[in-house]
């Protein structure tokens, strides 16, 4: 059987007595590319994968993944001989070593790969003879991926794979990502992190308590939601007396943020050039000039008046 899309869904909805965890949404996934469904704790991330994983049963709709269709019989079982799953908080077996922690997931699968090939693959090689219960936790979703790889998926669903981890294990497991697109794996990942998404997707998916927001590669949502460029000064308050500093860029519709920042948005060149005239007449030599450019964090504050917190939560 052979599909448009890696993954078709339509009219999707899931209940639960009272509440509805997802409320009818539609959504393609393109062969090989990286999507990334982005929302906070709560929104139906997780519900809709474990239904295009066939963990669940979906209320109304249709979803198929490779062309199956998630609601029968046969099909779940097509599905699950071709996907990989890493799901929130991964855990393996914390006595055995990653190399025979692979190989146990392997034998379950009755799966011919190589270990230490994809032991190499996820950078885990070196470490092959290291118990499970001394790595770190993103050696531990390193490995969690490399077992997710033992049946040569052609879709890999990655359930917020860096939630938890620190910055630099976090990029490494971005590098890590991007290598998988480059073998030719489709990835769905679920994230509540605005600059994994942006540093990642192909396209991104916008979905706040069941219901879609938006959709679009992160350039077009930006493009389309995210505003202006705008100039942002700080410090500037260390060289200035008695100055109130909105009122010091008069007419340039400068707005204070909540740390202290101003906020004025950026045109064209002359307004970063009357910015710094102004900050060096009063004398402002502490102050900090950064032209930022809008970000998946302004188009979510567009569309829903709202932030997500790092840990996931709407603020």
């Amino acid at each position: 059987m052979t599909a448009k899309h890696a993954i078709e869904v339509k009219g999707l909805v899931k209940t639960y007595e009272k509440l509805t965890a997802i409320d009818g949404i539609s959504f393609d996934v393109n062969n090989k590319e990286v999507f990334s469904f982005l929302g906070p704790n709560g929104a139906g991330k997780t519900t809709t994968v474990e239904i295009l994983e066939c963990l669940r049963d979906p209320t109304a709709g249709e979803a198929y993944v490779l062309g199956y269709d998630v609601r029968k019989h046969d099909g779940q079982e097509a599905i699950k001989k071709k996907i990989g799953v890493l799901p929130q908080d991964f855990n393996a077996l914390d006595w055995l070593t990653v190399f025979e922690n692979i190989e146990y997931f392997r034998k379950i699968y009755g799966s011919r790969a190589d270990s230490m090939y994809l032991l190499k693959l996820v950078g885990m090689d070196e470490r092959a003879n290291q118990r499970y219960k001394t790595l770190s936790g993103g050696m531990k979703q390193r490995l969690g991926i490399a077992i997710s790889l033992v049946n040569d998926p052609e879709i890999i669903f990655l359930d917020e794979p860096t939630a938890g981890l620190d910055p630099q294990a976090r990029r490494d497991t971005w590098e890590l990502i991007r290598k998988l697109r480059d073998e030719g794996k489709t990835t769905f990942l679920t994230t509540h992190y605005m600059e994994e998404a942006q540093a990642l997707s192909d396209t991104v998916m916008l979905i706040v308590e069941g219901k879609i927001v938006a959709r679009g590669s992160p350039d077009q949502l930006i493009d389309e939601y995210g505003g202006k460029k705008s100039i942002v000064v700080r410090n500037a308050s260390s060289g200035i007396d008695n100055h109130n500093l909105i009122t010091l860029f008069d007419g340039m519709r400068a707005k204070a943020a909540q740390n202290g920042d101003v906020i004025i948005p950026f045109t064209d060149n002359s307004d970063l050039a009357r910015v710094i005239s102004i900050l060096e007449k009063e004398n402002a030599k502490m102050a900090e000039i950064e032209l930022r450019s809008p970000n998946l964090e302004d188009v979510f504050l567009s569309l829903t008046g709202k932030r997500i917190t790092s840990e996931g939560s709407v603020g």
